[in-house]
């Protein structure tokens, strides 16, 4: 018997094998992807409007709550203000209140609210119970301003410099400790005016 016979019969097997591990190994590399990006940070998904001007916008005031709507134009009337998209049918949006109310204490910034596609009797009632943070909200009802804004979803919360500049947007509801460990430093950040050659 030649010797080289054995080894031409394991030339064909050793190919049978790889062919079957090509799918094997993609699904294990698609996987690590999928998992990758669900066991992330959403906080930490990048926006393209980052150190951008914020859109132009007019939002309506909701009826009957009593502060006004805002436009591009009061973000851009110096200091830092914060804009914070949510809705009252949005469960992390009554988890993240409270520390709305703690920053709307402050002297340092101005919190703005942007009702995303919420019946304005529901927004009322929302702010009703859980106390009114914001120094005007705006009502996008069709949810327009939202996408111009680049919102994934509810809750989010821009950080605007004086100039009207995007410097930062926190996805996901805010809390006691990404309040301290995130939002103050971009607060400070965005006291500084951005070089010309970013913007």
């Amino acid at each position: 018997m030649n010797k080289a016979e054995p080894e031409q019969q394991q030339e064909p097997q050793r190919s049978r094998l790889w062919i079957a591990l090509i799918p094997v190994v993609a699904f294990a590399a698609l996987a690590a992807l999928f998992w990758r990006g669900l066991s992330g940070n959403p906080s930490e998904i990048p926006s393209a409007l980052i150190n951008k001007p914020v859109p132009e916008f007019s939002l309506p005031a909701i009826e009957g709550l009593g502060p006004p709507g805002f436009d591009t134009a009061a973000l851009k009337q110096g200091g830092v203000t914060l804009v914070n998209v949510w809705a009252s049918w949005c469960g992390p949006c009554r988890v993240e209140h409270p520390f709305l109310m703690e920053l709307s204490k402050r002297s340092d910034v101005k919190l703005l609210g942007l009702n995303y596609k919420d019946d304005p009797e529901n927004a009322r009632r929302f702010l009703g119970t859980l106390g009114q943070p914001y120094a005007a909200v705006g009502a996008d009802q069709a949810g327009r301003a939202a996408v111009d804004w680049g919102v994934y979803g509810v809750p989010e919360t821009f950080v605007i410099d004086g100039t009207g500049m995007i410097r930062y947007k926190f996805i996901g509801p805010l809390s006691a400790e990404t309040v301290v460990s995130v939002l103050n430093p971009e607060i400070e950040k965005a006291r500084t005016p951005l070089p010309a050659a970013a913007q």
